[in-house]
């Protein structure tokens, strides 16, 4: 194997052609300096020089190494500094999971933009999956970062999350519909109405729920209709066809013929977590999960070592 300090070596003198010069130049005395590039020609078994009294100068070969030596040490010096950067996170890759409610309700775009406003160079694959895909994901290192509907359990050896948004959802109403300008709109107002659910395809937990706080309200919604997704639940709104809710942080998608209503009395919020494998965490990875966090809502839950009991 090649020693870099010999090669480092080997150039000075071939460029000063003078031992004395070089070793001056490279802060050694002459006589270790003539070891040095001694034992080089020796593992090498190729005489680099011609010696004389007066000079020393390169043999051909010597020349013909002297070409891929300075190749090898500057591609040696591009490398420590690839290192170093990967060090610091300012290069290298990430790979995301996200749910389509990570994109569109702002959280991971405006993470994407901050992290490449600092560091250009870095290369992203997002993948769009379920959680339960992306935590397995996680476990097996195939993703670094996660954005899921629910955390890993508190306990888990591996896996660590976040949480990094709490939407509240707003009441969608088609344009000219009696409740739409209504000063008060109560329970017994909603159980009266055609309800779209928005059945998703993640987990039938999050319906489940939804179903529950709307009973813990004060009001059942008659579901005449299911969509798979919220910006499709909007769309039928504005068709007229019943409403719906969606969370707060999707309201600019909504489209023209529909009217979005606060309820401050509906405690129902959908939640997004971003979750990393505690082990063997990169800088580019920890410098996205700070940058994300930093980027989310300003109240979140930790697990599982620093969440409150």
């Amino acid at each position: 194997m090649l020693d870099l300090r010999q090669l480092h070596y080997f150039v000075a003198v071939a460029e000063d052609e003078h031992v004395g010069r070089a070793a001056e130049r490279l802060h050694i005395s002459q006589s270790p300096l003539s070891r040095q590039i001694a034992q080089l020609e020796e593992k090498l078994g190729l005489t680099l020089f011609e010696r004389s009294q007066q000079r020393i100068r390169l043999t051909r070969d010597g020349r013909t190494f002297l070409a891929e030596a300075r190749a090898l040490l500057t591609h040696a010096n591009r490398l420590e500094s690839l290192a170093r950067r990967l060090g610091r996170g300012d290069e290298g890759g990430l790979c995301i999971g996200y749910l389509e409610y990570a994109m569109h309700s702002g959280v991971l775009p405006n993470a994407l933009r901050e992290l490449r406003d600092d560091r250009p160079a870095v290369h992203i694959a997002l993948y769009n999956q379920q959680s339960e895909v992306q935590l397995e994901g996680l476990r097996q290192r195939s993703l670094d970062i996660a954005l899921v509907c629910e955390p890993p359990p508190r306990d888990d050896p591996d896996l660590e999350a976040v949480q990094v948004l709490n939407d509240p959802m707003l009441l969608v109403l088609p344009a000219g519909h009696p409740l739409a300008d209504a000063q008060d709109i109560t329970p017994a107002d909603l159980a009266a109405q055609k309800w779209i659910g928005v059945m998703h395809k993640e987990t039938v937990l999050r319906h489940d729920t939804f179903i529950a706080a709307c009973a813990s309200a004060g009001f059942t919604p008659t579901i005449t209709m299911e969509a798979t997704e919220p910006l499709a639940a909007l769309g039928l709104v504005a068709a007229g066809l019943g409403v719906t809710t969606i969370q707060q942080s999707l309201r600019h998608q909504a489209p023209a013929g529909v009217v979005l209503r606060e309820l401050s009395w509906f405690s129902y919020r959908i939640p997004l977590w971003a979750a990393w494998h505690k082990i063997n965490l990169r800088p580019l990875v920890d410098v996205f999960r700070q940058t994300l966090v930093a980027a989310s809502i300003p109240v979140r839950e930790v697990i599982p070592e620093t969440a409150a009991p």
